[in-house]
């Protein structure tokens, strides 16, 4: 039976709202809002879970103002309610979240006549939600839409169960009811791998920068050196999730940002919840491998980028020197991990170069916020009038790190190191015409916010890499 076979019938649909009617968790929205406001959400989370879950989404929901606006809501699932309700049947939310949150949401979706969540006391799921509603309509019956195995009670006593895109266990159980009907499918896995974000993994071969510089291809230094990348890509993945959960409300406001796994709600976010901790784990046990040096490394790497997401990016200034100094630590590492001795020069240079590519990605998110018209960087320290700033910054650092690398070619230590050293002088005008190039396509707008992505994705810019790879290699070989 479908939604259009109802008109003249007197049961009800009840529509369940976490996973089912958004592709989303109220109660870890929530949580994320409200620590992306401040870090005391957590005692307050500790203190409301202490006293059962009810109390704790009570608590959350006060503190967080969750926009029901802008929340992923399950176009199948909005699609099916207004086929029922044209239909002329009648539709109810019942959640287990709070009842401030139900109403948010009905009033912004209009779709429901009524909407039930829980009050702070009785948290509203499984075999609660399910006594409510045998209660609520023992005589007309009701079909209830749900999604995960909580409302596995709650399908028992409906007359049809209604799944939204549940696990392959919880739909085979489903099926043998006797009336269902399956509605989507479960998040794709490439989801989750896009979660990580494995394309900014390359940003980890700056590992391998100090053992390239000293020419040292030892095995156990290559192993080494793989041990810290593998590191730095568990640990910089964690923080990747970490500060995509913590920028929920501002990455569904951003023309772009909106499509991550977690603002559009391919992925749940109580996975990703689970994710940074896991993914820390990992990072922490291969620098353990390498070296204590290199575990406390990826530790101090791992605080930075928690405080950067808390605070610091709201900083105007702070923000680019904290992305220019994560750049640095990975240049740390690889020395550490392979117990090469690291060039001041090599670190000065870094500094300069990559505070250089975190002010043109700023530059590059005015830009675009200019253009939509907006005039302040929500969950940044910048307004639009920066811009001119912005752009020096970018020109004058980028250009100080192509002279630390004149002067570092120029050392007494490269000219020994290197049989043809002149031909290095070809990365200087490479690095010097590649940086004016991606501040001028900033400044027209016509780079993506992270220059990395747009390096790998230009073509001038990859032959600018080649062109250095093959300067580099002939100073080595000639």
């Amino acid at each position: 039976m479908t939604a259009k076979d109802r008109r003249d019938d007197k049961e009800v649909l009840v529509v369940d709202l976490d996973g089912t009617l958004i592709r989303s968790d109220t109660l870890y929205e929530c949580f994320w809002q409200a620590l992306s406001q401040s870090w005391r959400a957590i005692p307050v989370a500790i203190s409301g879970l202490r006293a059962g879950r009810a109390v704790l989404k009570t608590k959350l929901a006060q503190i967080a103002d969750l926009d029901a606006e802008r929340l992923p809501y399950n176009e199948d699932v909005l699609a099916y309610i207004a086929r029922w309700r044209e239909a002329g049947g009648k539709v109810i939310l019942v959640t287990a979240a709070d009842q401030t949150i139900a109403d948010k949401v009905a009033a912004h979706t209009a779709l429901f006549d009524e909407a039930i969540g829980s009050d702070g006391v009785t948290n509203l799921k499984g075999p609660a939600k399910a006594q409510l509603l045998r209660d609520r309509f023992a005589d007309e019956g009701y079909a209830y839409m749900g999604d995960s195995r909580a409302d596995i009670p709650v399908w028992q006593s409906a007359t049809t169960a209604i799944a939204v895109s549940p696990a392959p266990n919880v739909a085979a159980q489903v099926k043998t009811m006797a009336g269902h009907e399956i509605l989507g499918t479960p998040p794709a896995r490439a989801a989750y791998l896009k979660a990580l974000r494995p394309h900014q993994w390359l940003k980890n071969i700056l590992v391998f920068l100090p053992i390239m510089a000293a020419q040292d291809y030892g095995a156990l230094t290559l192993i080494h050196a793989l041990l810290a990348f593998a590191a730095f890509s568990m640990v910089s993945s964690s923080g990747y999730v970490f500060n995509d959960l913590m920028d929920l409300r501002a990455d569904r406001g951003h023309p772009r940002k909106k499509a991550r796994p977690f603002a559009s709600g391919r992925v749940p976010i109580a996975h990703g919840t689970a994710m940074v901790p896991l993914l820390l784990l990992a990072g922490l046990m291969f620098a353990a491998l390498a070296n204590w040096q290199t575990f406390w490394i990826i530790a101090l790497y791992f605080v930075m980028t928690t405080l950067y997401s808390l605070y610091i990016k709201r900083r105007a200034i702070a923000d680019i020197c904290t992305l220019a100094g994560l750049y640095t630590l990975r240049i740390i590492a690889g020395g550490l991990a392979t117990g090469v001795e690291l060039s001041v020069w090599l670190l000065a240079f870094s500094m300069f170069f990559f505070f250089a590519l975190a002010a043109v990605k700023r530059q590059a998110e005015l830009v675009d916020l200019t253009g939509r018209g907006i005039q302040t960087a929500r969950g940044r320290g910048y307004t639009v009038d920066d811009l001119p700033m912005i752009s020096q910054l970018t020109l004058a650092s980028g250009f100080v790190s192509v002279l630390v690398m004149a002067l570092y070619i120029n050392s007494p230590g490269v000219q020994d190191l290197y049989s043809a050293p002149w031909l290095l002088w070809g990365i200087c005008l490479m690095l010097l015409y590649w940086i004016s190039r991606i501040a001028l396509k900033a400044h027209r707008g016509k780079m993506d916010d992270d220059p990395i992505i747009y390096a790998l994705r230009d073509k001038t810019s990859l032959a600018c890499i080649a062109i250095m790879g093959l300067c580099a290699i002939g100073a080595t070989v000639l």
